[in-house]
């Protein structure tokens, strides 16, 4: 197995290995290739069939052009036999691979198992999830893959629409994600709260119009069944839809600060915000559908990223973020209802 990552992931595994870790139990793995370079990786001459790809969204343009270029230098030929597989989040990642790649070449990926990186080379499994694969190319076969990852203790399911898989994810990311990280609170107190309880079912409704107009059906991936939670979400009055919301909280991140935040707290000057809500707002945009309450969320998260709202003019400010929704709402910038707040 051969990994590519940053120096800092480079030196901690080539010194002590992968740490991989659950509950009070630890394994390291030590049988890897390391490297800080995708051209590194295959200029080392052995041969890549399979390559998976689990950079954030914003990075998978330059990683795809990185990795075209190496397999055109160094494996020109047997480069193009090479399969990429995107676990990301976010909806967009397969369109930029192709825009590099072949439709044949691309593979979707979407994984439930909820993990976190608690330093280069460590990293904390919370529990066992799924994961989901789906051919790009339509009659793919993804056999040989699927064998694969199963062997490798993985709980595979094949699913014919990438598209459905995808956007299914997304259902799942954008749960109190961008409403944590514009609050600083945790997704457990996010969905406690009942406004804020129902601008995430707002966001969900919007996502699932979008979806329908585009013919994109969500599927049961792992143990959440959207076929079924699609007809209640869209049409029982959200008070009823609460007590859904908060198990689906407890039953997901908890406690646990989502991905938009870690990002803005570490003070990156990009956001995945725009390949999770903001591919609801693009989309929605194609297919002439309204997304107000997904575009206030991107627009105000997107300006704490860039430095143009301060964070502590939003943090612990439930109100004001629902004014910024409610401007939406009506056509307004969501950006306008910060003038003057201090």
């Amino acid at each position: 197995m051969t990994l590519v990552g940053r120096r800092s992931f480079v030196t901690a595994v080539r010194d002590h290995g992968i740490v991989l870790g659950k509950g009070a139990q630890a394994t390291i793995v030590r049988d890897v290739r390391v490297f800080s370079s995708v051209d590194q990786a295959i200029a080392a001459g052995d041969r890549v069939d399979l390559v998976l790809l689990t950079v954030k969204a914003y990075d998978t343009a330059s990683a795809a052009a990185e990795l075209r270029s190496a397999l055109r230098e160094h494996a020109s030929t047997w480069g193009d036999s090479v399969r990429i597989l995107t676990l990301q989040n976010g909806v967009g990642n397969e369109e930029t691979l192709l825009r590099h790649f072949s439709p044949r070449q691309v593979i979707a990926g979407a994984i439930t198992t909820p993990v976190a990186v608690l330093e280069p080379g460590r990293v904390m499994v919370t529990r066992n999830g799924v994961v989901g694969i789906s051919a790009v190319e339509p009659g793919s076969s993804l056999d040989d893959i699927g064998r694969a990852l199963a062997d490798a203790g993985f709980d595979i399911t094949l699913y014919p629409d990438y598209r459905g898989l995808k956007w299914t994810k997304l259902l799942m990311n954008v749960t109190a994600n961008a409403t944590a990280a514009i609050l600083g609170w945790p997704p457990e107190r996010v969905l406690s709260d009942s406004r804020l309880a129902a601008i995430e079912i707002a966001v969900w409704r919007e996502a699932f119009a979008v979806m329908a107009a585009l013919d994109i059906r969500p599927v049961r991936l792992g143990r959440y069944r959207w076929p079924v939670y699609e007809p209640l979400i869209r049409l029982l009055p959200v008070a009823a839809l609460r007590p859904f919301v908060r198990r689906m909280a407890q039953r997901g991140r908890g406690g646990k600060m989502p991905s938009l935040y870690i990002d803005l707290d570490r003070g990156r000057d990009r956001s995945e915000v725009e390949w999770l809500n903001g591919a609801v707002v693009s989309y929605g945009c194609r297919a002439g559908v309204a997304t107000p309450v997904n575009r206030a969320l991107v627009d105000v998260l997107l300006a704490l990223v860039r430095r143009e709202v301060p964070r502590e003019i939003l943090a612990d400010r439930p109100g004001l973020l629902c004014a910024a929704v409610d401007a939406a709402r009506l056509g307004r910038a969501p950006l306008s209802v910060l003038d003057g707040v201090a």
